[in-house]
């Protein structure tokens, strides 16, 4: 694996705003993907094929239902619009955020997938700020890269390649790519490096920030 063409694929970027009681963050990543929309959507939406590159699902993947992802974040199926995008609540570790996927046609058999997470602003995102939900992204993206290159099969094994030097590198790469995405938003530099080396030091010491 080209651990740097990985990271250059992906598109990144975070914004801020004004929200009812507060401020909120949000981190987007994008990556274009040599497949059809109706495809993509399918690896995404589909509970055993979502099972071979994220992790395993429960519920009900329809707008309205609830959905449990085995070992981390659960919550609803607020819109959805196949094959264009969907909205579902976020909720892991007792706080509640949102993802918008959207599946963007480039060609007959091309495809840009565009995601956004949002939550409000507090303590974790001062520690930790963007690469805490961003690292695991990008990690999410370059599953689904390897399960639509290899014909829709399983990629490696997940646990034994995060013991690998690769994904030591993978996860160096990704937390400075949002380092500079958090620059890039406005924040200050020292505060942004700051925070991306303590996420860094998480994901490596076996942590999972999302």
């Amino acid at each position: 694996m080209d651990v740097d063409a990985q990271i250059e694929s992906v598109s990144r970027a975070v914004g801020t705003r004004d929200v009812e009681g507060g401020r909120e963050g949000a981190v987007v990543v994008a990556r274009s993907f040599d497949t059809t929309p109706a495809d993509l959507w399918e690896a995404c939406t589909d509970a055993e094929r979502l099972a071979r590159w994220f992790l395993p699902v429960t519920g009900d993947l329809r707008q309205g239902g609830s959905y449990r992802l085995e070992g981390n974040a659960h919550g609803r199926v607020l819109d959805c619009d196949p094959p264009r995008s969907f909205r579902a609540s976020w909720e892991f570790g007792g706080e509640y955020s949102e993802i918008e996927v959207r599946f963007v046609p480039e060609s007959a058999s091309r495809t840009r997938l565009e995601l956004s997470h949002s939550a409000r602003l507090g303590e974790h995102w001062t520690e930790y700020g963007p690469g805490a939900v961003g690292i695991g992204w990008d990690m999410g993206f370059l599953g689904l890269a390897l399960h639509l290159e290899q014909g829709g099969q399983e990629p490696p094994e997940a646990s034994e390649w995060a013991r690998s030097a690769q994904a030591r590198r993978f996860t160096e790469l990704s937390g400075r790519a949002w380092c500079a995405a958090h620059v890039a938003s406005g924040t200050d530099a020292a505060t942004a490096e700051a925070a991306a080396g303590r996420t860094i030091a998480a994901y490596a010491g076996g942590g999972d920030q999302t």
